[in-house]
């Protein structure tokens, strides 16, 4: 019952921020659906479908992936390798997908809008299944697991195919520069992120755990949904005004229901009058009733005791009732006569 409503207690404090300013600031900018975001989409999902086109016919393509396989960076470079390990993290969608909530949650906060961390999981969201789909349906084996040099891999249970690092860094990363308020700082976010997602993408050919095919495709499906998001905008929208439809009713419920705390009676404490104030005080005329007065009542003659003060009176003699057959104290009582059994 404690945690419920401490629990209770934080989800007011939030929605009372959020509360603060009743309409999205009018500074931030949300992206809509352009002709040259629909241009770009097109021929991000072009390149997507040729790279997977040219993966099933085992072209070109196949044959650098392995040539790069066996060229084995790893053994290549080998100084650069404990840091590169650190550095694939920024790939994985767990921490990646902290840090980007924690910071996004705090321009929530500033912003007064739910925003920010309903884009973020909707981009999640696409990315889980897009990109789920497109590695379990073609099922393609990593270079570490592959079995006949020069074939393409294809249909043996793999889920290496697209780069599920490369396409969350671009996710994950891009999504700071579609949020930005400026477009100065979604050009410098831009650059960022796709510097980060670059060399994520290049850090798992260098470990050997993706071919170069996998992050080509990664990069094209992290582009497709940051490209798509202004689809997803009015989706947003209503999900954030049915969030807050909720928290009213809610909080209209919690009013009904909640009990009327009892106000507390403070003592008043009565000070003596002082002697100044008494003097000025005018006495009062004796107020006289309608009544007709009273005859004088007389007391018994003498001075008149408390009750406490008078002395008890014991009365004379046995407080027992006479009896027939009692005798008085002190005298002998007659013998009984014997009687014969």
């Amino acid at each position: 019952m404690r945690t419920e409503r401490n629990l209770t207690r934080r989800l007011d404090r939030v929605f009372a921020r959020l509360d603060r300013e009743p309409e999205r600031p009018a500074h931030i900018d949300v992206p809509r659906m352009s002709r040259h975001r629909v241009v770009l989409f097109t021929a991000t999902l072009a390149f997507y479908l040729a790279i997977v086109w040219a993966v099933v016919i085992s072209s070109w393509l196949v044959r650098l992936d392995w040539q790069v396989m066996f060229f084995r960076p790893y053994q290549q470079w080998p100084q650069i390798h404990a840091f590169l390990d650190y550095y694939v993290v920024l790939g994985q969608r767990g921490p990646t997908a902290v840090m980007v909530a924690s910071w996004l949650g705090w321009r929530s906060w500033r912003q007064h809008t739910l925003r920010p961390l309903l884009t973020l999981a909707a981009s999640l969201l696409l990315l889980n299944i897009t990109v789920g789909a497109a590695k379990y349906g073609m099922g393609r084996l990593g270079p570490h697991y592959a079995t006949v040099i020069g074939s393409n891999e294809m249909g043996l249970g793999g889920d290496i195919f697209p780069s599920g690092h490369t396409a969350n860094a671009v996710v994950t990363w891009g999504i700071l520069a579609y949020l930005a308020s400026t477009p100065r700082a979604r050009r410098w976010l831009s650059a960022l992120s796709a510097v980060t997602s670059l060399g994520v993408g290049l850090t798992t050919v260098y470990l050997g755990t993706h071919w170069l095919s996998d992050v080509l495709l990664g990069w094209a499906a992290g582009l497709l949904i940051l490209l798509a998001l202004p689809w997803c905008e009015p989706l947003i929208a209503r999900s954030e005004d049915a969030l807050f439809d909720l928290r009213d009713r809610w909080r209209e419920r919690r009013r009904r229901t909640a009990p009327v705390p009892a106000v507390p009676v403070t003592p008043v404490v009565l000070k003596p009058r002082p002697a100044a104030v008494e003097k000025a005080v005018p006495e009062r005329e004796p107020v006289t009733s309608g009544r007709a007065p009273r005859a004088p009542m007389h007391l018994a003659p003498g001075p008149h005791t408390a009750r406490s003060e008078r002395t008890p009176v014991t009365p004379a003699g046995s407080r027992r009732p006479p009896h027939a057959d009692r005798l008085p104290r002190g005298t002998a009582q007659p013998a009984r006569p014997l009687t014969g059994g």
